[in-house]
């Protein structure tokens, strides 16, 4: 299995519950936030995996990944922090009890 088909299923749970969130008060605040934390998650993934990866810490098997690379990373790798900016959000707004703050 590739890396690729492995982020599938949390990139379509991230969109699901990201969508279903909309009808929460402050979709567009907690987009742009998200927006925000993801770019900042990608950039701390490209700084500290390449990082790692240099450092012999892991490696990525060349069959399992797309080929397309930030540095040492493969692009699979940032898919996760950027699933995590948008759910964990999603997530706090659909569980949160009460009106907005």
């Amino acid at each position: 299995m590739t890396y690729g088909l492995l982020i599938l299923p949390f990139a379509a749970v991230t969109i699901l519950v990201t969508a279903v969130s909309a009808v929460r008060p402050g979709i567009r605040r907690r987009l742009a936030s998200s927006a925000i934390a993801a770019a900042v998650l990608a950039v701390l993934t490209a700084v500290f995996d390449n990082v790692m990866i240099a450092s012999g810490l892991f490696r990525y098997p060349a069959e399992h990944v797309s080929g397309l690379r930030i540095g040492l990373a493969p692009l699979e790798d940032f898919a996760y922090p950027v699933c995590a900016a948008f759910l964990v959000p999603a997530l706090f707004a659909l569980f949160r009890r009460g009106g907005p703050r």
